[in-house]
């Protein structure tokens, strides 16, 4: 199949930004072709649509793919650079036009939301290189699935909260539906018996609230639960919340949001390039802002897997 580089190929998840980015694509489509960027696009239709799309435009020879969306679509559109365990991407990169919800990840990345200044990045074409994170857990059919992710993979608070707000209405923007969905799930979540071994240490054991392993800074709508995470240094950064109370966590999310809360009593960092998680409860597990199954989980480093426009 003859490489088709000269062309980007952009997935757009028209559901994203609570469906607001379907009626502004035309817009967009505008701007990156003022710029000069000859484009083919698709839309994606349902869950996982753009793993798929994305395989195809990498097989067919497009190199540079752009994800109109969300976290949501960016993970996917991440998956879609793999089959399985089989890299597709050499000589391929990845570049953002953010219509999500929460859009955490570009806050680690230093991008711009505002679409006219991302198409000018994507113009400008600089790049760099991050690492990806792999998970293998059980998904909802029981059976282990495996997905890869660009920013932040976490189990118990944040599970059970990206699957409150995403099945209600992400209307008010990722702050507040994200701040409302932490609330409201805190006021109902039970801490979990959890195990915890990092890099095949001595497994660390006790009721959490929380496991955070983290690629980028960012979740939850703007939440700097890792504030010292860095994207190309081969680790991730482990922030386990503890037996957190209801009262005492409502009490400081507001540390959370600023990434002042490292040096709470009842929260620990730890860096690592393996992180295997355990419950015999239900842990559920949040993905770049989706939540496709539960612990038992085990995540692996891929240092500087992908190629992403800056």
């Amino acid at each position: 199949m003859p490489e088709r580089s000269e062309t980007v190929f952009v997935v757009v998840n028209p559901a994203s930004a609570n469906g607001s980015t379907g009626r502004m694509w035309p817009a967009i489509s505008r701007l990156l072709r003022e710029a000069g960027l000859e484009h083919e696009a698709c839309l994606t239709t349902g869950p996982l649509d753009a793993v798929g799309i994305t395989r195809q435009a990498l097989a067919e020879g497009y190199r540079t793919i752009v994800a109109v969306g969300g976290d949501g679509t960016v993970n996917e559109v991440v998956n879609g650079f793999f089959d399985g365990d089989r890299w597709l991407g050499d000589g391929a990169r990845l570049g953002f036009i953010c219509r999500g919800t929460g859009c955490d990840l570009i806050k680690t990345l230093g991008l711009p939301k505002d679409e006219r200044q991302a198409v000018e990045r994507l113009r400008a074409g600089r790049t760099t290189r991050i690492d990806l994170g792999r998970v293998r857990f059980t998904g909802h059919s029981g059976r282990e699935e495996v997905r890869y992710f660009a920013n932040i993979g976490d189990l118990g608070l944040g599970g059970e909260t990206v699957a409150r707000v995403n099945r209600t209405t992400k209307a008010f923007g990722g702050f507040f539906s994200f701040l409302w969905g932490t609330l409201a799930t805190v006021a109902t979540y039970r801490n979990k018996d959890i195990e915890l071994v990092i890099d095949g240490g001595e497994p660390i054991r006790g009721r959490m609230n929380s496991v955070v392993v983290a690629n980028g800074r960012f979740f939850g709508g703007g939440m700097e639960i890792a504030p010292q995470a860095v994207m190309d240094d081969g680790l991730f950064d482990i922030v386990v919340l503890g037996d957190i109370g209801r009262l005492e966590l409502v009490a400081n999310i507001s540390r959370v949001y600023r990434g002042a809360h490292l040096d709470h009593p009842k929260i620990t960092l730890w860096r690592g390039k393996e992180v295997i998680v355990r419950s015999a409860e239900t842990v559920l597990l949040d993905l770049d802002g989706e939540q496709p199954g539960r612990a038992d989980a085990v995540f692996s480093i891929l240092p500087g897997r992908l190629e992403v426009v800056m």
